[in-house]
């Protein structure tokens, strides 16, 4: 309709980070990685994106350090959100957990999303599974769901395979 604006595609999508390979800095003289600042906002601004966000930085961890009370507590963040439309960046090891540990609540469709090389790198898949993660936030219905390297998963219907270096669904 001319004129009107579809409350839909203006709803703020709030972006939780939690910190995983998506934010890893390398670090030469440790010859290792940490999690380091988001790049949410960063790779957000590269993409142009004009949809309102709100980000909203919960932890910065590597998912394998990421504990049951770390998932209750953001259970508990993400239900008092006003926010509908969630994108949680985590790491991809523990993911599939805290998918988990996310359903059931309401009205709110949750994307987790995250990267298997840091944002950092030129050859990350970061910014896709971001961009894919914004769209599914938007046309999804309420539920939970991960989003990797161009496939979208069911939050209960996935395991990461580190063999294959990729997530992939359960089946039977």
């Amino acid at each position: 309709m001319m004129g009107q604006t579809d409350p839909i595609a203006t709803e703020p999508i709030a972006v939780v980070t939690t910190g995983g390979t998506l934010d890893k800095v390398y670090f030469d003289a440790l010859s290792t990685y940490q999690v380091g600042e988001s790049v949410v906002a960063r790779l957000l601004a590269v993409a142009a994106v004009t949809h309102p966000v709100e980000i909203v930085e919960f932890s910065r961890k590597d998912s394998l350090d990421m504990t049951d009370e770390d998932r209750a507590r953001l259970r508990e963040r993400i239900a008092g959100m006003a926010a509908r439309k969630i994108v949680v960046t985590h790491g991809t090891d523990t993911m599939t957990e805290t998918a988990a540990a996310l359903v059931g609540l309401g009205d709110k469709t949750i994307v987790l999303t995250g990267a298997l090389s840091p944002a950092r790198f030129s050859e990350s898949d970061a910014p896709f599974n971001l961009g894919m993660a914004f769209g599914v936030v938007q046309t999804s219905p309420p539920g939970v769901y991960i989003v990797m390297n161009g496939t979208v998963f069911a939050g209960n219907s996935v395991r990461k395979d580190r063999m294959l270096g990729r997530f992939v669904r359960i089946t039977g």
